[in-house]
């Protein structure tokens, strides 16, 4: 296995990001909530807080607005370096996590599809191995491409949204992956390796 990097934030979305009237949806980071540990099971991640609430994510499958799509987007993660690439493009106010993976992983390199595919280990502090596969490119939306660029609410999307989409895609925004085994707990500071 290579080391890929820590996991150095832990997140889910209590509900949707994209709110609003279907013409006029838009990106709201603000269901975002870091937490300090991550339970996986098949049905999707649950966060546990420092204070002992467990918050389901919106892509578990339990969730009363769940947007599971059958285990494929039940696990989210990204990396720091395409944070790094993002903030280049479209500025400081993209920080990390606001892109809304449940999983953060500190690297110097951007990770493609291919550099994925045999699937990541999660090793935890315990010394459980925690196998992440069937990993896929998170498809960015148009919601998310207008808050990066501060593109206005009220404006039609034109060639530069158009453009902002297609800078994220093929994983810069992050991946989802499939979790098929028994209930583990991953913190922040585990370690991810490449199968």
């Amino acid at each position: 296995m290579q080391e890929i990097g820590p996991i150095v934030r832990l997140q889910v979305q209590s509900s949707s990001l994209k709110v609003g009237e279907r013409l006029r949806r838009r990106y709201d980071p603000t269901p975002i909530q870091s937490v300090p540990a991550l339970l996986l099971d098949g049905r999707g991640v649950v966060g546990q807080t420092a204070w002992g609430e467990d918050v389901e994510d919106v892509h578990h499958q339990d969730h009363p607005a769940s947007k599971n799509r059958g285990g494929s987007n039940g696990v989210s993660l990204c990396f720091t370096a395409h944070y790094d690439a993002m903030r280049e493009r479209f500025g400081l106010h993209l920080a990390d996590g606001l892109a809304g993976e449940n999983i953060l992983v500190q690297t110097d390199q951007l990770l493609g599809e291919d550099d994925l595919a045999p699937g990541l280990t999660v090793q935890t502090a315990e010394g459980q191995q925690v196998t992440l596969q069937r990993i896929i490119v998170a498809a960015p939306c148009v919601e998310f491409g207008r808050w990066a660029l501060t593109y206005p609410d009220d404006a039609r999307p034109d060639h530069t949204v158009a453009g902002a989409v297609a800078f994220l895609a093929d994983g810069m925004r992050g991946y989802y992956a499939g979790y098929d085994g028994p209930p583990a707990t991953i913190r922040v500071g585990d370690r991810v390796f490449v199968r």
